[in-house]
């Protein structure tokens, strides 16, 4: 045997690169640069996950509202935690500042100055970003400064859907530019053109479509301009993939499948009678006869009558003719088993457990728990992401306002980056994972602090999504007030 022989044989050339396994012989795939296999596809992507969403597939709905919901809820909330050594501070003195900052950061967030629409307050912003992320794979944030009376701040933010981030026209074609991604000679996005509209948009007397550059840092101050939320899954990615771009066409079919087992169903409810003619001897067939075999007279004497009018009623049918029921064996016993077949291998691909998916918990305690741990471990990953991307930016430059007007104190802020670190350092807190069995779960956190495994403020956000700080002070002011009444 040659030497190539020897090695075309070897390794992976027998197993999954093999060209000559029946298994494998039709398997043409192809991979090129994200380009090609991602930026050119995302509008076609976009577009189906959207309709999933809309109807086209409940559970495509069901798997992206899961999400937002137990990751981000009704918004993420800050829980300052500075460095005080590092900063020369007292544990008192950083204890006032960061309740002083969480207050004023609150009079901000809670405010709908701080969206460009003034529709959505910041909490509100984050379920809508978080939401877009999921169903068009990307969301962009604009953070313009403007000034709205009386509100002391002019940081704003602007959401901007996925389509307005397109590539401009032909007179550009000097600059790299990726579907509106514009990338330097080391491939950073330094720019994103930006549409003044909705290109798919169809309403009467809009602006004349247009394309605006935004570079991602200011040119002189260095500021954040805007921000683009995306979870890339390849190298050099710069457009976004969306959620459930990879059961797209498991879930189209799964939600025919359903609607056609639906009809079914309707169909087979309406009770279908055929009716069936006795045969007769040709010979004796009369005039009469021929004007029913031709269509002209009344061959069961149900003519007329809708079917609404049959329901229930007794019918007198002409001689020779008797009814015949027909039976299409719905509901089918094997759809409900089918569906959940196919649910678990969905959500083996988006990281969800079927049972979260179907919102069905029919397992022991251990199988259910072992399903919402495996699922939290998911809306963490996403949690963490989300704050470390969305809401910790944009509490840095909220922060940086607010040191500029004077309504936070820090000094050596803007003058040692690192010190600007230590001020912004936080925590984002959610929605807790909630308790199958409350006692047991609560002794089980109440171990970890005792043995140092963990803290109460991990553990009070983890088991309530409160904050301990707040709750001491709270009960501490309620035993005031039982021991005032007592005396």
């Amino acid at each position: 045997m040659s030497r190539k022989m020897r090695v075309n044989a070897s390794g992976y050339s027998q197993h999954g690169a093999s060209r000559s396994r029946p298994a494998l012989l039709k398997w043409y795939a192809s991979s090129k640069s994200p380009h090609e296999d991602i930026s050119q596809n995302i509008k076609i992507l976009r577009e189906r996950s959207r309709d999933l969403y809309a109807g086209g597939g409940p559970l495509g709905r069901g798997a992206i509202d899961r999400l937002v919901l137990n990751a981000i809820g009704s918004g993420l909330k800050l829980n300052v935690r500075i460095d005080p050594e590092r900063l020369g501070m007292s544990e008192s003195k950083a204890r006032e500042w960061a309740s002083q900052t969480e207050s004023e950061f609150s009079y901000w967030a809670e405010n709908k100055d701080c969206d460009i629409s003034r529709m959505l307050n910041f909490y509100e912003l984050q379920s809508l970003a978080m939401k877009s992320v999921l169903l068009d794979g990307e969301c962009l944030v604009l953070l313009p400064m403007r000034k709205i009376e009386p509100n002391a701040y002019s940081l704003c933010i602007q959401l901007i859907e996925s389509e307005r981030l397109e590539s401009p026209t032909e007179k550009y074609l000097d600059r790299m530019i990726d579907e509106g991604v514009e990338l330097d000679v080391s491939g950073e996005p330094v720019a994103y053109w930006i549409a003044n509209r909705n290109p798919n948009a169809e309403i009467l007397h809009q602006p004349l479509l247009e394309h605006k550059r935004i570079r991602v840092f200011g040119y002189n101050s260095g500021r954040r301009n805007i921000i683009h939320l995306m979870n890339p899954e390849r190298i050099n990615q710069h457009r976004g993939v969306p959620f459930l771009a990879p059961v797209i066409e498991v879930l189209r079919q799964l939600g025919r499948y359903t609607d056609a087992e639906l009809m079914a169903a309707v169909v087979s409810g309406m009770y279908a009678i055929f009716f069936e003619h006795e045969p007769r001897d040709e010979m004796n067939i009369g005039e009469e006869d021929f004007a029913v075999e031709e269509g002209l007279g009344e061959t069961t004497g149900l003519e007329g009558i809708s079917q609404e009018q049959l329901y229930s009623a007794i019918m007198d049918l002409p001689e020779g003719v008797k009814p015949v029921s027909v039976s299409p064996n719905r509901p089918n016993v094997s759809f409900d088993a089918f569906i959940q077949s196919l649910v678990r291998q969905i959500g083996s691909a988006l990281g969800l457990p079927a049972e979260l998916i179907l919102m069905q918990f029919t397992s022991s305690y251990s199988a259910s728990r072992g399903a919402l741990l495996e699922a939290w471990k998911l809306f963490k990953y996403w949690r963490s992401w989300f704050a470390m991307n969305f809401c910790q930016v944009i509490y840095e430059e909220w922060l940086s306002e607010a040191v500029l007007l004077g309504r936070i104190k820090a000094p050596g802020y803007f003058d040692d980056d690192v010190l600007r670190k230590a001020y912004a350092w936080a925590e984002w807190t959610g929605p807790s994972q909630g308790q199958l069995d409350p006692v047991k779960e609560v002794n089980a956190a109440a171990l970890r602090v005792q043995n140092g495994f963990s803290t109460r403020q991990k553990e009070t956000a983890e088991l309530t999504g409160e904050d301990y700080d707040l709750n001491v002070r709270q009960l501490q002011r309620e035993e005031s007030l039982r021991n005032g009444s007592k005396g």
